[in-house]
């Protein structure tokens, strides 16, 4: 398939999850890659599972602006113009109010907001006219108890995303999220969970959820990619891929047998 051939974008937080599914639907269609991750572990998985193929993967923490900084150099002398900005990273550490301190939420709105600002600051400079941008945020009415630092970093990129669909209206860049519920991923987007806690949390997801199961980051990547190169009419939105969950609908108790 050359859906994408020729085109060349940036994934921030692409080396595992959402990220990693983004990047594998865009080499897989022909485009040029650069992808970014913090951990070692990951960074080094994503290069060998994507070895020999047209990818960059980079260590890069959106906490840091001078990583920020070092990633536009990379990004111009790798690809020069881009067509399109994944900004998909992103932290949550389960705290209550009470278990709640000044250092995790300020790690979660300095990764999640400042780094998600700055890292479009720096990067969009370079994304062609009539590119896209698109940020992961999460799904609306998602209140989960322990993850108001989260939630309210996340509410923010969204205020963010869609001011700079303002702001970049006279070069017709598309600025649109994705907004995940949720979503089988190795961590389920949450620091230091056990795998007990991890497995009550895909639990809670299956029967929280209306559509009745977890999504799948390739569920994810698709609805990305279409607000990036295929909804070229849209901006300024939020696409839930929650499977019903941010609507407001309800799951019935039982089907009804077939009269």
């Amino acid at each position: 398939m050359n859906t994408y051939a020729g085109k060349k974008a940036v994934i921030t937080g692409g080396t595992h999850g959402m990220g990693l599914a983004m990047a594998k639907a865009l080499l897989d269609g022909g485009a040029e890659v650069v992808l970014t991750g913090r951990n070692e572990k990951t960074l080094e998985e994503a290069r060998t599972e994507l070895a020999s193929r047209p990818v960059h993967v980079v260590r890069s923490d959106a906490a840091s602006l001078a990583d920020i900084d070092a990633l536009g150099t990379l990004v111009e002398e790798r690809l020069g113009r881009v067509d399109a900005l994944f900004v998909n990273h992103g932290t949550a550490e389960f705290q209550t109010l009470q278990e709640a301190t000044e250092e995790s939420f300020d790690r979660q709105f300095t990764v999640n907001t400042k780094g998600s600002f700055f890292t479009v600051k720096r990067l969009a400079p370079l994304v062609s006219d009539g590119g896209s941008l698109v940020f992961t945020t999460v799904a609306n009415d998602v209140i989960f108890p322990g993850l108001s630092a989260y939630s309210g970093s996340k509410e923010a990129l969204r205020a963010i995303a869609q001011v700079l669909a303002a702001e970049l209206l006279p070069r017709r860049i598309r600025v649109n999220a994705v907004a995940p519920g949720f979503i089988e991923t190795p961590t389920m987007g949450v620091v230091g969970l056990t795998e007990e806690e991890r497995a009550a949390f895909l639990e809670q997801g299956k029967t929280s959820t209306p559509l009745q199961r977890n999504g799948t980051v390739e569920e994810v990547a698709k609805a990305a990619l279409f607000l990036a190169f295929d909804a070229t009419f849209t901006t300024g939105v939020e696409l839930p891929v929650d499977g019903g969950w941010g609507q407001g609908l309800v799951a019935p108790a039982h089907e009804e047998a077939a009269s």
